[in-house]
């Protein structure tokens, strides 16, 4: 997977990881033609953090990103109650945005490079006793009903699941999320979100 893979970009104020779930509204002609095309090729996009401009493009502006984003393919989808699609979508790898275009349809597409370790599926690394607080973090957040709704599979014994999971979930800056995504060492994202988590419980 150290090959160049042309991918189609859907820039977001969201930070996804993999195995995270997001749902979203679709109704930009780009992103409609977009999803139809992941439906019926079985392909995915990518997911990247706004840098600059807004999710909607408006004349006269442009979207700047951050270059490290998630893959995720469509896992259902549904017309919602104001007549929008409404799609649900699945992080499954980080990677790593080489090059990037706005094509004439006003999508954005990117040549990437996707990560061999930070995918769904990879090897498992055990957690040890020391992060058993961090776990019965995560799971009180996954009780939490709205996230108990994405119906998220966490493998509680896995260091990737317990800080990709947590990265997302506990209240903090988006850049922060941003900055624990961008870390290629698992270790030390987690003692990052270990910090965050104290810092957070002492301001409360």
């Amino acid at each position: 997977m150290t090959d160049l893979q042309e991918i189609p970009l859907f820039p977001l104020r969201v930070v996804m990881f993999p195995g995270g779930r997001l749902e979203l509204q679709i109704f930009e002609r780009r992103y409609i033609d977009l999803v139809r095309h992941c439906l019926k090729s079985e392909t995915g996009f990518g997911i990247c953090l706004l840098k600059q401009g807004e999710e909607v493009i408006k004349a006269g502006t442009q979207q700047t990103i951050h270059n490290i984003g998630t893959f995720v393919f469509i896992v259902d989808w549904d017309q919602l109650e104001n007549g929008l699609l409404g799609i649900t979508v699945e992080g499954t790898a980080k990677f790593t945005v080489e090059d990037c275009w706005q094509a004439d349809s006003g999508l954005l597409q990117a040549e990437v490079k996707f990560s061999e370790n930070e995918r769904v599926g990879n090897q498992l690394i055990p957690l040890d006793n020391q992060f058993s607080g961090l776990a019965d973090l995560l799971q009180n957040l996954e009780n939490h009903p709205l996230i108990e709704r994405k119906n998220l599979d966490i493998n509680y014994n896995n260091l990737w699941d317990l800080g990709w999971r947590l990265a997302e979930l506990i209240p903090i800056e988006i850049e922060t999320k941003q900055a624990l995504l961008e870390l290629d060492d698992p270790w030390e994202r987690i003692r990052n979100i270990e910090q965050l988590v104290s810092d957070l419980a002492n301001r409360w």
